[in-house]
């Protein structure tokens, strides 16, 4: 189904089979199974790990250690990758418009999912520390120290295949969602 409304940008298609316009996102075009699926396929550091490990589980282990109240915002704390891809940090910086670009669809994934339009602190903190628990246990000995190494989490990865970290992605994010409306 091709849209006759004028947007931004050329689209990508995606895993459900929808237009998705990365430079021109809307909060009705968010697909949680888009997501789930997208995650599920992205390995973290541009798969240089001794071991596959997905952006989805990454992001399941991230809401499991989080109060509550933020295990929405840290399983969907990516979301944009699934749209963008998983740009390593370092290289985020040098990539013109690639902030801005993150920033709008996680705008339109906080509206879609009714999250507040920035990240809680803690899930910043809780994203920032596994870095630590990821390196420990799924990366080679680096040959100097990483420069945003810090507390470890305390978790345990999993290492779970594509299949089974979409499946538990969207366990996670039903659960949250049904939490969420409770609170």
């Amino acid at each position: 189904m091709s849209s006759t409304t004028q947007r931004r940008g050329d689209w990508i298609q995606t895993y459900s089979g929808a237009q998705f316009w990365p430079m021109d996102p809307r909060a009705g075009d968010i697909r949680l199974q888009d997501i789930a699926h997208a995650l599920s396929m992205l390995c973290r550091y541009t798969g240089h790990c001794k071991r596959f490990y997905s952006v989805a589980e990454h992001s399941v282990l991230l809401s499991e250690v989080v109060e509550p109240k933020h295990r929405l915002w840290a399983l969907l704390h990516d979301a944009s990758e699934a749209y963008l891809v998983d740009v390593p940090r370092p290289v985020k910086p040098f990539l013109t418009g690639y902030r801005e670009a993150e920033g709008e669809i996680m705008l339109c994934v906080a509206e879609r999912f009714g999250l507040s339009a920035t990240m809680p602190k803690a899930v910043k903190e809780a994203d920032n520390r596994i870095l630590t628990d990821e390196a420990t246990q799924n990366m080679s000995a680096p040959p100097v120290p990483w420069s945003n190494m810090g507390e470890p989490l305390g978790v345990t990865l999993r290492y779970w295949s594509p299949e089974r970290a979409e499946r538990e992605f969207l366990e996670a994010v039903e659960a949250a969602l049904v939490e969420a409306e409770a609170a």
